[in-house]
């Protein structure tokens, strides 16, 4: 895939997260002000749609995603570029807390926004080898072994606190995302080399002009 010049928005992103887990642990009331829950949908308090990405439950949660976050970042920014980078970003992340919203009573944390960020890297770069649940895979694979885990979670499988539901809705968003980019990328790609063929009769003239 072509690579471009990025604007490094998955450092700047990262450092909001950062912030804002400092803010959480030193400000009184700063969580319950911007965690998405059902005053985003009752009270009309929609920025917790947005705010509720940046805020993480507990040190182990936050580096998790700033792992994530860093190295699927980078890799993302470089295929599409920096404006795309926080279209599948942003829209991964709203619209996975658009729907938790309706199975939790509460949630927050970056994981939606990441899901989508890696499942667009999926079709983008299905090939690519990644170190995941401690094996070297292609992306792809990991992709499948992440949905895999989050089906299950969703199902009750494992007992603990994560928002499941945001995390597949982010992958499915990245994985449309992907497929849109990687459509484009072929069209562009098809139109480039059509303008690079030169037409026969354009030969057969130069060298009856020029060789003969």
């Amino acid at each position: 895939m072509e690579r471009k010049k990025i604007r490094f928005w998955f450092l700047w992103l990262s450092l909001i997260c950062v912030i804002a887990f400092v803010l959480q642990n030193i400000v009184n009331g700063f969580t319950d002000m911007f965690i998405l829950n059902l005053s985003a949908l009752y009270g009309f308090q929609i920025w917790r749609f947005v705010t509720a990405i940046f805020l993480h439950g507990g040190i182990v949660h936050l580096i998790y995603n700033l792992f994530a976050l860093l190295l699927f970042g980078f890799i993302l920014e470089r295929i599409i570029g920096s404006r795309n980078f926080l279209i599948v970003f942003f829209l991964s992340g709203i619209i996975g807390n658009l729907v938790s919203v309706n199975f939790y009573p509460s949630s927050l944390g970056a994981s939606g926004a990441i899901y989508g960020v890696i499942g667009c890297v999926a079709i983008l770069e299905p090939m690519m080898m990644v170190w995941a649940f401690g094996l070297l895979m292609p992306m792809f694979v990991a992709a499948i072994l992440w949905i895999a885990g989050g089906v299950l979670g969703m199902l009750g499988m494992f007992n603990d606190n994560t928002g499941y539901v945001a995390h597949l809705s982010g992958i499915v968003i990245g994985i449309i995302s992907g497929i849109v980019f990687r459509i484009i990328y072929t069209r562009k790609k098809k139109k480039l080399e059509e303008k690079m063929i030169i037409p026969d009769d354009y030969v057969g003239e130069w060298e009856e002009r020029f060789v003969k």
